[in-house]
């Protein structure tokens, strides 16, 4: 495939955005290259801007899960653009969404709306640390929750020292109260909490990690941290920013049974607009300003546009029961295409699926947290990645990130990705 347009597009954002990217993965860093340039899509394609298509498995990083352009979402987008894209006011479109959304939820009693999955983290944890009247939280060794200060946190020089940041305008102030755990890992978490007993708030966790590839919790894992906050007084905060609305209609608290004390969500609630929220029993949610002290504002949470894609997408995913078990067939029969290709050409490698969320792992030990996810072969990777772009595939431009599957996709879609790494692995 040629990328003569995309080339050209990538040297002129380069001068007038830093790294050419509004987002740093999608510079191709991790796998070197030019970044591809999109110009429209469509179900599971993407098409750029050299004309070529692509099948699709990052959905905008996961809200497209009824594939590109949905038409109910576009549709309800354009007739309440027609009315006005923002008033800083309230709409009915707002409690609409809201109520959908806490009926479709387990164990939550009231939502506040925000602008990205980021801002839902951050508000979480502040919300968190309000109610609780404690500074502390734990996080774990990756799992992303946005760029905020207080996640931008690496691993100390002991199990139980505090993290450090690392990146550059993050103070050693702010790193001091966010502790860096291993996840998967219940031992190192009760270790942290009794070192910094009655201090910490929260433990904020993705319940299904997506940002080390995916990586689904062990046996036991997320209960374990439900009793050890229960025990200790601490709030467990899901960021279901991923999973949300993806793994299940309720998220991860439906589909493992396990009560979560906030939620927070992004992708797939704003039908592909820029949309985070977080969600809570009444009492915490109480807490917020203008009922409570703990403040949290934002001149555009709840647009117009942005209700009205999430209400259609919720809206769609609460009528269709069956889609979530239709993705995670999909997902199944992908996974196992893959596996036996890979066999038959001798890779070394290791597939995680769970419902629509799935990640190759160029290593034979299991992939149950950061440090296992980073001792992946990248080499590996950087050619499977190019090879599968060369036969109109795209997946995530680094080993670090799931796929996402959609409902879009069909078995032939399947069946050619299939064929495509069958041929890719050859030349490994």
């Amino acid at each position: 495939m040629l990328y003569k347009r995309s080339s050209q597009l990538f040297a002129e954002a380069e001068k007038v955005i830093p790294g050419g990217v509004n987002s740093p993965v999608r510079a191709f860093k991790a796998v070197g290259g030019t970044p591809i340039f999109v110009k429209s899509a469509k179900g599971a394609y993407l098409y750029d801007e050299d004309g070529n298509r692509l099948i699709d498995y990052i959905n905008s990083w996961g809200p497209m899960i009824l594939g590109h352009a949905y038409e109910p979402v576009v549709q309800a987008v354009i007739e309440k653009a027609k009315l006005g894209t923002s008033f800083g006011m309230p709409t009915e479109l707002e409690t609409q969404i809201a109520a959908l959304a806490v009926s479709m939820v387990p164990n939550i009693d009231k939502i506040r709306f925000v602008n990205s999955g980021t801002e839902a983290c951050m508000s979480a944890v502040r919300l968190a640390r309000g109610f609780t009247k404690r500074d502390k939280i734990i996080k774990f060794a990756g799992c992303y929750h946005g760029h905020s200060d207080s996640f931008l946190i690496q691993a100390g020089s002991g199990a139980i020292t505090f993290g450090s940041p690392n990146s550059p305008g993050v103070t050693a102030g702010t790193a001091k109260d966010t502790l860096l755990a291993k996840y998967n890992d219940l031992e190192n978490v009760a270790t942290l909490i009794e070192a910094n007993k009655n201090e910490i708030a929260a433990i904020i966790v993705e319940p299904v990690a997506g940002n080390m590839g995916c990586i689904p919790p062990s046996k036991g894992f997320l209960e374990g941290l439900r009793q050890l906050c229960t025990d200790n007084g601490i709030l467990l905060i899901f960021d279901e920013v991923m999973t949300g609305f993806r793994l299940a209609r309720g998220g991860v608290q439906e589909l493992f049974n396990i009560t979560a004390d906030i939620v927070c969500f992004g992708k797939v609630i704003g039908g592909g607009l820029p949309v985070g929220a977080f969600a809570a029993r009444e009492e915490i949610m109480n807490y917020l300003a203008p009922l409570g002290p703990v403040y949290q504002a934002g001149t555009l949470s709840g647009n117009p546009l942005a209700m009205a894609a999430g209400l259609a997408m919720l809206q769609a995913l609460d009528t269709d029961r069956a889609i979530f078990q239709r993705l995670e067939e999909k997902t199944a029969y992908l996974a196992a295409g893959i596996d036996k290709v890979l066999k038959a050409n001798s890779v070394t490698f290791t597939i995680n699926s769970i419902g629509s969320m799935i990640s190759v792992h160029f290593d034979a030990a299991p992939v149950v947290d950061f440090q296992t996810a980073a001792n992946g072969d990248n080499e590996t990777f950087k050619k499977f990645f190019h090879g599968l772009l060369q036969e109109g595939i795209y997946i995530a431009p680094s080993a670090y990130e799931t796929w996402f599957i959609t409902d879009a996709l069909t078995y032939e879609d399947l069946d050619f990705t299939i064929r495509a790494i069958d041929k890719v692995s050859k030349t490994f």
